[in-house]
């Protein structure tokens, strides 16, 4: 049931990102659609009873799935057809990759209950940080835009024209951030705690806590750049895709190289 659903929101969201600029309600309503079947194929994939289903292609494809989400609520309220220019192509593939790579099953029937809030809580902090990048790529090219404008109207520039100013881009960005960076924190503290129920110790150093505190630690230098010495612009982006580069090699990056280059499930 849910390989067909899955390759049903792929094909939702290959007509999202093919569909003209103009089509706006159009565009709304299937993105709408594709979130939902998305969604579904989702949850009927990684809860089970007692189980949870883990692996990069499961992270990646919640990530992106909330990441439509925050682009089709955004979108209401400004202009960002940009951005469903680079999160629809994306979408697709994360919709496609549980069924090449479906990951391993994590017995969770003798956790604490409030382990699944720390699942949950570290899927969308990684996923509201996928959002800022998805935005830091945008600004980067929106002031490539702006110098390079006689270059012609390539199938994105036209996008990029009808996005908003680069300081309502900006303002936009730091406000995903802060969520993010509240989310990580969250997200760290709460891993401390389990981390101390189930090996013994208050943090164990391996290489996805070494990654994810030192995420935190570039979104926190940003932030208090932005609040003291006032970052902003290319620093700014910077920041932000390496804070990200960095999230994900805490998780989707090893357990991509654990279950496709290692051929290994959960450690």
């Amino acid at each position: 049931m849910q390989n067909s659903l899955f390759l049903a929101a792929a094909v939702l969201y290959a007509v999202c990102a093919l569909l003209p600029s103009r089509r706006g309600a159009v565009i709304s309503g299937v993105t709408a659609v594709a979130w939902a079947v998305h969604g579904a194929a989702l949850g009927l994939d990684i809860v089970s009873p007692g189980q949870l289903r883990v692996g990069f292609a499961i992270m990646l494809s919640s990530a992106l799935w909330v990441s439509v989400a925050a682009y089709w609520l955004e979108n209401r309220n400004f202009a960002l057809d940009g951005m469903r220019r680079l999160i629809m192509p994306c979408a697709f593939v994360a919709s496609v990759l549980p069924l090449v790579f479906p990951g391993s099953l994590l017995e969770v029937q003798d956790q604490s209950p409030a382990f699944g809030w720390h699942v949950a809580v570290a899927v969308l902090a990684y996923s509201t940080l996928t959002v800022a990048a998805f935005h830091a790529v945008l600004m980067a090219l929106q002031e490539t835009r702006l110098h390079t404008r006689g270059s012609g109207r390539a199938w994105l520039g036209g996008a990029l024209d009808q996005l908003p100013a680069l300081l309502t881009m900006e303002k936009l960005l730091f406000r995903v951030i802060w969520i993010g960076f509240v989310l990580l924190t969250l997200t760290v503290l709460s891993g401390v705690v389990f981390s101390e129920q189930l090996f013994g110790r208050a943090l164990r150093l391996d290489h996805k806590s070494v990654f994810a505190l030192l995420s935190w630690l570039l979104f926190a230098a940003l932030l208090a750049g932005r609040r003291w010495q006032g970052w902003r612009g290319k620093t700014a982006l910077r920041f932000t895709l390496a804070g990200f580069a960095t999230l994900a090699l805490a998780y989707v990056g090893s357990r991509f190289v654990l279950e496709v280059v290692l051929h290994r499930g959960v450690a």
